[in-house]
């Protein structure tokens, strides 16, 4: 599949693209430490029944570049947002089921909360409202939730980005096990995401990312807005479905009555038994259902 390049908003963002482009537009987003490969057998399941598949590679990751040196290089969930909506405008997406985990899905629950008109449906892995409550971020959680955040703390000290930089590789490697202890991954498939790793930027986003969620440093000022808007908890208000990994080491499966009540319209939740924290790679065809099941939702509803 062919590489494509568009510039939107600060950035020129490297995505794949593939299925008619006057079919009705999906945004497939990846997360931390992943990248578009992730979907590959979505798009092929997806492109096949007629859907336009657009799968970028987010800030810091692969070919997407920064237009300018001065932009700062925040990892923060507004400035995803920003550049998921700015992608949109840039390939003249008026409106797009929107697809995502981990980074990705957040990306797409803030897009489907803060301009929902452009969003046809929503597919959001783990927790499903991944939209961060960072005047919140400090509470403690139980000792084993704690735990499993020990990269978050890790990446908080300049130990923690002297280990990113000396073996970024086998630090994410190690991530990808931990995360998905009963995908059975080979050394090629990590190999050829493991390039978008290769970045420029991709040290410092991380960083940024899991520093400012905790409210440790700045964000960038551009973005200042969207994060006080998010600081509200915003509901999500869009056709949802909400895919959870029986296996999924850092999030597992759980529906908090909290979280339940941030989604307003259509809802179901999934389940996938033996699948870890990246579903669309772990189980394309079970996540490729959930967003042809969030598609014809909407033709139901038109």
């Amino acid at each position: 599949m062919d590489l494509k390049y568009i510039e939107a908003g600060v950035l020129e963002i490297a995505y794949f693209e593939a299925g008619p482009r006057d079919g009705p537009a999906v945004i497939l987003l990846h997360g931390f430490p992943y990248d578009a490969h992730s979907y590959l057998d979505v798009i092929a399941r997806l492109a096949e029944k007629g859907m336009r598949c657009i799968a970028p590679f987010l800030r810091g990751y692969g070919a997407t570049r920064f237009l300018s040196d001065d932009t700062p290089r925040s990892g923060e969930q507004a400035a995803l947002g920003a550049d998921l909506l700015a992608l949109m405008d840039a390939l003249s997406i008026e409106q797009a089921t929107l697809a995502g985990f981990d980074w990705g899905g957040r990306a797409a629950c803030i897009v489907a909360a803060l301009w929902p008109e452009r969003v046809t449906g929503l597919v959001s892995c783990g927790v499903g409202y991944n939209i961060q409550d960072i005047a919140r971020a400090n509470d403690p959680a139980p000792a084993e939730e704690e735990a499993r955040y020990w990269y978050i703390y890790l990446f908080h000290t300049e130990r923690g980005r002297a280990s990113l930089s000396h073996d970024r590789h086998g630090f994410c490697k190690f991530i990808w096990r931990l995360w998905s202890t009963s995908w059975d991954f080979d050394d090629a498939t990590y190999a050829r995401s493991a390039q978008a790793f290769e970045s420029p930027d991709f040290i410092d986003i991380v960083l940024h990312s899991y520093q400012h969620r905790f409210g440790g440093i700045p964000g960038d000022p551009a973005v200042a807005d969207i994060e006080g808007r998010l600081a509200q908890q915003p509901s999500i208000t869009v056709p949802t479905i909400v895919v959870q990994g029986t296996d999924d080491g850092v999030d597992p499966p759980s529906e908090p009555a909290s979280i339940r009540a941030k989604f307003t319209s259509t809802y179901e939740r999934r389940v996938l038994q033996n699948v870890g924290h990246n579903p669309p790679q772990e189980a394309p065809d079970a996540f490729a259902d959930a967003v042809l099941s969030v598609a014809n939702w909407t033709d139901q509803k038109l």
